[in-house]
């Protein structure tokens, strides 16, 4: 089935490496000129924000999905193609992996890992067969990769399990790879 459309976890934060911006924005760009639609937080604020900032301004489509309790503290971005405003977190990520022809995971933290990880076990279980690329960006996820490797090692992880997170250094990368599906 060909990408229409992308989801990406990443940070509600800037972070303190510039590298993370100039990233996101990439991210954001490159995914708004494949023509796929960007689904995602929702978010004004952090990376989130930054995200969806570089596609609008690449002319892309921006699906967010925020929970109404993140509307009230009136961080949910104003400009989106489309907004989805639903009761929890449990739900927002229901919507937006509904949406979503694929996965990337730029850094960021609990909440990350969190939607990371809940996509990569929907594919476990045979929920879905949608991709998931995780961006290594200089080394970011690096300790994350280990531990799934060392997992794999301990026999606590299936070989084709760990197969299912691919993992890329670049947003081009990760782009890239999706175009190839």
């Amino acid at each position: 089935m060909p990408i229409s459309s992308v989801c990406v976890f990443l940070g509600s934060s800037r972070g303190t490496d510039a590298a993370l911006t100039v990233a996101t924005q990439e991210l954001g760009r490159a995914i708004a000129r494949r023509g796929w639609t960007l689904v995602y937080g929702g978010a004004s604020v952090g990376l989130m924000g930054v995200l969806a900032d570089a596609a609008l301004a690449a002319g892309g489509q921006v699906h967010g999905v925020i929970p109404g309790e993140m509307m009230d503290r009136e961080i949910a971005h104003a400009r989106l193609t489309r907004l989805d405003i639903v009761g929890s977190m449990a739900q927002r990520k229901e919507v937006m992996f509904a949406a979503s022809d694929a996965f990337i995971t730029l850094p960021g933290g609990f909440g990350t890992l969190d939607e990371l990880f809940e996509a990569l076990t929907g594919a476990l279980l045979g929920y879905h067969a949608r991709p998931c690329v995780l961006v290594d960006l200089n080394g970011y996820y690096a300790d994350l990769v280990r531990f799934l490797d060392s997992a794999v090692a301990w026999g606590l992880l299936k070989p084709q399990y760990r197969a299912l997170l691919e993992v890329v250094d670049t947003p081009e990368n990760a782009v890239s790879l999706l175009a190839t599906r």
